[in-house]
């Protein structure tokens, strides 16, 4: 599948929609199987934001539960059934979906996979690089720590393509640094309860570590070493809010985000409107670059202080847009209402 490399902040395929004539407008489905998620939650708000903003699209057909690819696959039947002229999916895995995928394109919808990748060749991807964010994220912890030492691992839901795939980025990193050994692994399944819980359970063992990659459970990791009045190590999270602004607030901390935008969603909307339009891609995999923000150096101090957002909710990634994909304001995704609400 050839694979197009985009940043975040220079995306230069891509129109946007204010010059497509609004001569018909569209039903979009959604697929999710993570409910409760701060990071989901707002894909959904961006998903909803950017129809509405659209002005394309009359009504928005939304699955979104806490299910797997079984589930999902009924999900996306239904989606089919129900004669939506796209769907906007968040797969469970990469290939547990492409089946109903496959009977979706061939039924004239578009398909278009944000966050993780499908290998279904007839859908579209459109996906923040999961494999670099857990490479960046790594390697600087890696070298925050000296090259030497032994971390915490803690990762997100079994079995997610995202998860795959940051894995190989860490372990790519990982490969790099001879002298760095994990000292513990876990799955949070990217729920904040259990991601403190294994934290407090490790620090309550005494074994000593020198550092946490996290896959986005971060603030929560944050709490834990304060609760436990436990020294603090440096610390790699994502760019949701509450990490964000713990690091620029609590003192002791050494940390970095990296960039996940859960606007992705709304990228996705954007993208299955050009399609629809007539306006496909050239390549059937978008992905989108991350970024790192530590709060060591002067550049990252000033984008951490740049990005503080208090009117999002501490779960959100704190890029709630991506420019050229997505149009809607900050009081919109945070409105999360879509058309005909």
């Amino acid at each position: 599948m050839n694979k197009l490399l985009v940043t975040a902040s220079a995306v230069s395929i891509f129109v946007g929609l204010g010059g497509i004539a609004a001569a018909q407008e569209y039903t979009i489905g959604v697929s999710n199987t993570v409910q409760g998620n701060g990071w989901r939650e707002e894909m959904i708000c961006a998903i909803k934001a950017q129809a509405l903003d659209s002005g394309l699209v009359s009504s928005l057909n939304i699955a979104h539960r806490n299910t797997d690819a079984a589930g999902q696959l009924e999900d996306i039947r239904n989606l089919i059934q129900a004669g939506v002229d796209a769907i906007v999916v968040n797969p469970a895995n990469p290939e547990g979906i492409n089946a109903a995928v496959k009977e979706a394109t061939d039924a004239g919808i578009i398909v278009v996979a944000v966050d993780q990748a499908v290998t279904e060749p007839s859908a579209y991807v459109l996906s923040n690089n999961q494999e670099e964010y857990g490479y960046l994220g790594a390697k600087w912890l890696f070298e925050q720590i000296g090259g030497e030492g032994s971390v915490v691992y803690m990762r997100g839901a079994a079995g997610a393509s995202a998860d795959d795939d940051r894995d190989k980025g860490f372990k790519r990193a990982l490969a790099e640094f001879p002298g760095v050994k994990v000292a513990q692994e876990v799955f949070t399944g990217w729920q904040q309860d259990q991601g403190k819980q294994q934290i407090l359970d490790y620090l309550a063992t005494g074994i000593p570590f020198d550092g946490v990659w996290t896959s986005g459970i971060d603030n929560v990791i944050v709490d834990a070493f304060v609760e436990s009045d436990a020294p603090l190590v440096p610390i790699v999270g994502a760019d949701n809010a509450g990490f964000v602004g713990q690091l620029a607030s609590v003192d002791g901390l050494v940390g970095a985000a990296v960039t996940n935008p859960g606007s992705i969603g709304g990228a996705g909307v954007t993208l299955a409107l050009q399609i629809l339009e007539g306006n496909a891609p050239a390549d059937k995999t978008v992905l989108v670059a991350p970024e790192l923000w530590d709060n060591v150096s002067d550049e990252g101090k000033a984008k951490i202080a740049e990005a503080q957002n208090p009117n999002l909710d501490p779960e959100w990634p704190v890029s709630v847009s991506i420019p050229d994909f997505t149009t809607y304001t900050t009081e919109e995704i945070i409105a999360c209402k879509g058309p005909g609400e």
